[in-house]
Order: C-alpha cells, then sequence, then structure tokens
C-alpha cells in the first residue's frame, strides 16, 4: 500500500510537463510564413512597332555561271570578252583538239577493224550454216562459227562506243555559252595551259536581276523570305523598283558579321545595270511577341515561366509562357503575358507561389 500511495504525486507531476512538450512540439510543426523578399521587377511593355530600315547595296545577275573546259590543255582562242553579250549555243572559247582528233581516228580505225572481223566471222558463219543443213558439215563446226560471229559483233560494238566517247571529248574542247547573258569577268588568256574546270568565262545569265545587302544578325532575323524590298538607285532615288527577298545567307561573312540577303528584283529599270549601287528600304514585321528579360524566366523542368506580381497584394503567382526564342539578353514570349503585367527580373529563383515581395519605387495601384 505504501508503494501505490507513493506513486501517485509522480503522475501528476509528469502528465502537465507531456502535454506541454506536445504542444512545442505542434506548434513547431507550424511553417512559418515566408518572409517578405525584395524584388527588381519589370512591366511588360506592348510590342514595338515596326520600323523600315535603308541598306546599301549593289546590282547582280539573278544567275551567274561560271564556264569551264572538261578537260585541260592549252587554250587557241577565246572569242568572249568582258561586257560581250553571247547568245545561246556561241563559242566563247577553244583548246587545241590535236591529241583528241588523233584519238578519235584511232579509235575509229579500231572501229573499222573490228567491221571488217565481223564481216569475215558472219560470211563464216553463212556457209556453215549452209553445209550443216546438208549434212556436209559437224554441227560443233557450225556452233564454233556462231560463235566467232558474236565475238566479231561484240568486238564492234565496243569499237562504236569508243568512237562516240573520242567524239564528245573532241566536242568537250570547244566552250560554248549554254544561255544567253553577259561576259562579267574571264578567267585565261589565249596560249595559256589550263586545266579542266578552270574558270574561262563568267556569264551573267540574263534571266533576271537580284540586289544583294549585307545585314547585321539583329536584323537579319526581320528579312524573312518573301518579304517586300523598295530598291532605289543610289545615284538617282528617283529611278524605283520592287522585290522581294529571295535568299538570305545560312552564314554570316567571316570578316564583317554580317549576312548576304539576296532580293529579286521585278521589271527592274535598264538603268538598273549589273554592279549599279542602290539602297533597299526593309519594312520591318510587325511584332506580336512579348520582350522580357531574360533572368525572368524560370525553368521548372520542361516549362519555362516567370513570376507575375498583384501591385494591390504585392504578392507573386506563378505564370506558364510559351517562348518563341531566348537570347543571351532578351526572350520572346507569344503566351502567358499581356502588355501591363509586372514581372520578377532578380530572384526570381528563390520565390514561392503567393510570397510577398517588396517593390522598389513602386505603389500599389
Amino acid at each position: 500500500m505504501m508503494r501505490v500511495s507513493g506513486s501517485r504525486p509522480r503522475l501528476h507531476v509528469a502528465i502537465p510537463v507531456a502535454l506541454a512538450l506536445w504542444c512545442v512540439a505542434c506548434q513547431s510543426d507550424v511553417e512559418a510564413p515566408p518572409p517578405v523578399r525584395p524584388a527588381r521587377v519589370i512591366v511588360v511593355e506592348p510590342p514595338a512597332k515596326a520600323a523600315s530600315v535603308v541598306f546599301a547595296g549593289h546590282v547582280e545577275a539573278q544567275d551567274q555561271a561560271s564556264l569551264a573546259f572538261r578537260l585541260g590543255g592549252r587554250l587557241v582562242e577565246r572569242s568572249a570578252r568582258v561586257g560581250a553579250t553571247v547568245r545561246e549555243g556561241e563559242v566563247v572559247a577553244r583548246l587545241d583538239p590535236e591529241n583528241e582528233i588523233n584519238e578519235l581516228r584511232s579509235a575509229q580505225a579500231a572501229l573499222r577493224a573490228a567491221q571488217g572481223a565481223l564481216g569475215q566471222a558472219d560470211n563464216q558463219y553463212q556457209r556453215q550454216r549452209h553445209l550443216v543443213e546438208r549434212g556436209i558439215t559437224t554441227q560443233g563446226d557450225f556452233e564454233a562459227a556462231e560463235q566467232a560471229r558474236t565475238a566479231a559483233q561484240a568486238q564492234v560494238d565496243g569499237a562504236q562506243a569508243r568512237v562516240r566517247t573520242a567524239e564528245d571529248v573532241v566536242g568537250f574542247t570547244t566552250l560554248k555559252a549554254d544561255a544567253p547573258g553577259v561576259v562579267t569577268a574571264v578567267g585565261a588568256e589565249p596560249s595559256e595551259v589550263v586545266a579542266a574546270g578552270r574558270m574561262i568565262v563568267q556569264l551573267a545569265r540574263r534571266d533576271g536581276r537580284d540586289t544583294v545587302f549585307e545585314i547585321p544578325a539583329d536584323l537579319a532575323r526581320a528579312a524573312v523570305p518573301d518579304v517586300e524590298v523598295a530598291v532605289s538607285l543610289a545615284s538617282d532615288p528617283n529611278v524605283k523598283t520592287h522585290g522581294r527577298v529571295r535568299e538570305i545567307a545560312p552564314q554570316a561573312d567571316p570578316v564583317t558579321r554580317t549576312f548576304a540577303v539576296r532580293v529579286g528584283l521585278t521589271d527592274p529599270p535598264q538603268s538598273f545595270r549589273l554592279g549599279t549601287a542602290v539602297s533597299g528600304t526593309f519594312q520591318g514585321r510587325e511584332q506580336t511577341a512579348l520582350s522580357i528579360p531574360f533572368t525572368a524566366l524560370v525553368r521548372r523542368g520542361q516549362d519555362s515561366g516567370v513570376w507575375a506580381v498583384d501591385p494591390d497584394t504585392a504578392k507573386v503567382t506563378w505564370r506558364n509562357i510559351d517562348v518563341i526564342s531566348a537570347g543571351p539578353a532578351t526572350a520572346l514570349v507569344a503566351k502567358g503575358l499581356a502588355a501591363g503585367d509586372i514581372v520578377v527580373t532578380a530572384g526570381a529563383n528563390l520565390l514561392r507561389e503567393g510570397q510577398s515581395v517588396k517593390l522598389p519605387g513602386m505603389e500599389p495601384q
């Protein structure tokens, strides 16, 4: 009885202590509200209006070809001169054809010999055929004559092919214009020994005219194909025509770091001669995407978003956005934002949904 009565005071003391510790543990499990963080923000501006940009360029042929021989040799004639107008099929240069003509004569002689052998083999075949029909010769002799005629015919076919090849090679010693045009450059003079493929005459064909402009990289993106460009003479701005972007160089010039843009002209006047200096006015495209600083982007796996600030409560909300392109400084957004939205540009990775931020220099609306 003494042991039981002595244990009761200890229980009265232990129970309140346990309850106090349990309450402290419960209070420690309650998450503290996130602190108010200072944030740098910007107001999303409306898309900028398109602006016209003028660049200097020059006129080139839309299709320019370098005419060259298929084989090497000594150049004996070059009738085309710089600035000359040539017709389709007109001879512009010749090589010394002596070696090629000798090869042709040799092939023709081999063909005649093969044709003579074929005639003898055919006569022998005809005699054996008559004899075997009369039973005078053996079947083996007849088959041998037949095989000899077949072999002779194959020799004739091969000789004819060599003659045609030799004739083509002789034709390769004559260089002809494949289309009408104007000679813009020459690459060899008579009496020179030229290699196969070396440019002899550069021909600007008359199919059309292009103007070539060198454009910086940031503006080359606006010069998408089929964009209309107004072109005028540099010496007389009153002489104008129009064209459309036909080709954009995929690689920048290694020296100037600019991109070559070719504009195909529509019915250019006669004064738009090759090499003429011109100026082109590029009309920028209407921007529909919004521009934000690259530091405002936050990645969540495959998704991209920003923290938008409510100016009334100064609390942030997560916004998923569709990013068109992202550069070192800015990003273009197609969906998810509107002009006038306030987004966090510094410290965005430290924020949580509904967290309050301090907006220096901005008062709630």
